[in-house]
């Protein structure tokens, strides 16, 4: 018999943590199937974020180290630097990459450095029990604004791509989604233009991913259609998907 699909050899056969729903396990492994696919896991160092992904390191079968709370892109350039033949990335959620580690992204790619970045954006800090966060849309509830985010209170949410866009050092820019079967193809094929675009030397390249957390959403686990409902009705519409730097 023909075997038509495998556990990626990039990804470790372990069970991950995640809560039902959550969209990172889809995200882990189509990283590590272009990790195969371009054949370079034997070269690759991944960084893993302070939040729900805290945990990546076990999950990829490739160098990993963890550092302090949104500095994934300094640790980037510093491996990159010291390892120029290295496949870098830094995978981060919004609280880590648009919060307290606005700065380094930004600075990252006002420099050009030559790394990947998957940032999973779900509108919420997720891991420390559903704050507001940077991306958190006017109106969705949090444990820190329980009757909704305000722009007079809190302002608006950070588009990120699009910050990023008006920056002459980056490079590849797009943002996907992995709340559709389409959004998870689509999602890959992005993934691997931003590893090409690191592989060919061409410097910043980041995909960002809207992604479902039905535990901090406050939708029901036994209907996962609510929160991939919720990307598509609400979250779209204030990040729109597309290429906003680079080759479409």
């Amino acid at each position: 018999m023909q075997l038509l699909n495998k556990r990626p050899e990039s990804l470790v056969d372990v069970p991950m943590h995640y809560c039902p729903g959550c969209g990172h396990g889809i995200i882990h492994r189509l990283t590590a199937e272009v990790m195969d696919e371009l054949n370079i896991r034997e070269r690759t160092i991944g960084i893993a974020p302070v939040g729900c992904a805290v945990f990546a390191d076990t999950y990829f079968n490739c160098d990993m180290i963890q550092g302090p709370h949104g500095r994934g892109p300094a640790e980037a350039t510093g491996i990159k630097r010291c390892k120029p033949g290295a496949i870098v990335f830094s995978y981060q959620g919004d609280g880590d990459l648009a919060s307290i580690g606005m700065a380094e992204i930004v600075h990252a790619a006002i420099r050009s450095e030559n790394i990947t970045v998957i940032f999973v954006n779900n509108a919420i800090y997720g891991m420390t029990g559903g704050q507001m966060a940077p991306t958190t849309l006017i109106g969705q509830k949090a444990t820190t604004c329980v009757e909704g985010r305000t722009a007079k209170q809190a302002g608006y949410p950070i588009r990120m791509c699009e910050l990023l866009a008006t920056i002459d050092g980056s490079t590849y820019l797009e943002r996907t989604s992995v709340h559709t079967a389409p959004g998870v193809l689509k999602t890959k094929a992005a993934l691997k233009k931003a590893f090409q675009t690191q592989i060919d030397g061409k410097g910043f390249s980041m995909v960002e991913i809207l992604s479902m957390c039905p535990t901090n959403w406050g939708t029901r686990l036994d209907n996962p259609s609510e929160a991939t409902k919720y990307v598509n009705d609400d979250m779209m519409k204030v990040f729109p998907l597309g290429v906003y730097k680079g080759e479409k």
